[in-house]
This record gives structure tokens, sequence and C-alpha cells, in this order.
């Protein structure tokens, strides 16, 4: 298993996809280190061990090839959330890109307005986001979101749930601004770090739960998932709206 697996870092590697190469070295290694560990035979170790520390070298430098091309602004990586898959809450996604540094997001998500049901609401996931930033290890002082209004009776609904979640951020010294488009159909978060996130679906990429007490209606990591694609980029000078 951890020959097949470094093979595929090499495969990887020659193709220039670092970041899943990289990945797959360091599980080819770990998987290496452990038939190590069970050789009696002292040739075979030494061979391995060659091995290992040749693998382990271009781990490293892969690494910090992939941090130039943060700091250059040039790095893309791209996730992709299969048809029912779990384990793809908001934290999982984001919380990589949320260090200390971070005290401003923008969200444009066209969206963020149906009432509905707390269980599927895009209100309500732009409410988990909040509480995620909230949480930190970021410290967020401002949210700028930029979204659609709702269209009819559920103008006002929109409007209010968003005024409450804007008065319930305050009482965190969180400041909410809010803002309508109606041409607006980008979904995209950054943060004032350099992170941009762009996920197909906006925040609403879960399924609907079963029912009100089954697992994953209130623990976003075991929702199901609808097929969506998330692109993470790094760029130096963030732009505002």
């Amino acid at each position: 298993a951890g020959a097949e697996t470094v093979k595929r870092a090499v495969e990887l590697d020659l193709a220039s996809r670092f970041q899943e190469s990289l990945v797959c070295y360091q599980e080819g290694i770990d998987l290496l280190l452990q038939v190590v560990k069970a050789t009696k035979d002292e040739a075979k170790k030494h061979r391995y061990r060659q091995k290992i520390s040749e693998y382990m070298t271009r781990a490293e430098d892969i690494k910090k090839h992939i941090e130039k091309e943060k700091q250059d602004g040039k790095y893309h990586k791209q996730i992709r959330i299969e048809e029912n898959a779990t384990g793809f809450g908001y934290e999982k996604l984001f919380q990589e890109y949320l260090s200390e540094i971070v005290s401003e997001v923008w969200v444009e998500d066209p969206y963020i307005r149906h009432v509905h049901q707390a269980s599927r609401s895009s209100l309500y996931n732009f409410l988990r986001f909040c509480e995620m930033l909230v949480k930190g290890p970021c410290q967020v002082k401002t949210i700028h979101l930029l979204t659609s209004c709702e269209e009819g009776g559920g103008r006002s609904q929109q409007i209010n749930g968003l005024e409450e979640i804007q008065q319930s951020l305050r009482n965190y010294g969180v400041t909410l601004n809010i803002a309508f488009s109606s041409s607006i159909h980008d979904r995209e978060i950054r943060f004032n770090n350099g992170w941009m996130i762009k996920i197909g679906r906006g925040l609403d990429y879960f399924k609907k739960p079963q029912g009100r007490f089954s697992i994953g209606y209130c623990d976003l990591d075991l929702r199901p998932c609808h097929e969506t694609t998330v692109d993470v980029f790094h760029t130096k000078h963030t732009k505002k709206m």
C-alpha cells in the first residue's frame, strides 16, 4: 500500500498537481515507516530508509513551493464535494484560512434570503457561518454581506432575519453591513488576510435532513451535501465591494 501511494504521489508530482501529491507523499511515507518497523532484514530496512529519505526531501520541497505560491498570490486549491458526502461543515472548509489576523470578511451570495425552514434555510446557514467567525481563532470585527432581495411577502421576513443577525453580532462586537443587488450572481467569500473561497452552490450546499430529529439536523459535519466544487485562491490584494 505504501509503494502504491508513493507511486501515485510521483505521478501527481510529475503532473504538477502538487497539493494532491504532497498528501500522497505524506500518506506513503507513514505507510513505509510502518513497513520499516515490521521488517527484520537490515538490508531491506536500509533500502526503505533511503527511499523514505528521498520522499521526505521531495515532500519538503513541494511544501516550500506551495508556500511560495501562496506568497506570490498564485495559490489555487480545488475541493470536490461529492453527492451525499458528509464531513464538510463550515469549519472543515474555512477554519484553515481563518488566522488570528482576520478582522474583516466579505460574503457575496445571491441566496441569503430564504427563511422557510431552519433545517435548509440560506439565512440560517449564513447565521451558522457567522457563529463560526465569532468562535475564532480569528478576530472578526466587520462582515460585509451582498445578496439579493427576497420577492413578495418573503422580503420582510428576510429583512427581519438579517437585522436580527446584525443585532446579535453587535452583542459580540461585530458589525454586519448588509447590501442588496438585483444583478449579483457570483458566490464568493473573502478574508482580509488574502484568502478567497468560491463555492459553486454558495453557503447552501447541504441537503434537507430527513427529519427534525435526524442526525445531521444540527451538526452540519454530519449533513449530506449536494455535489459542488470549492475553489480556494490566495491574492495579496483582496478586492472590496
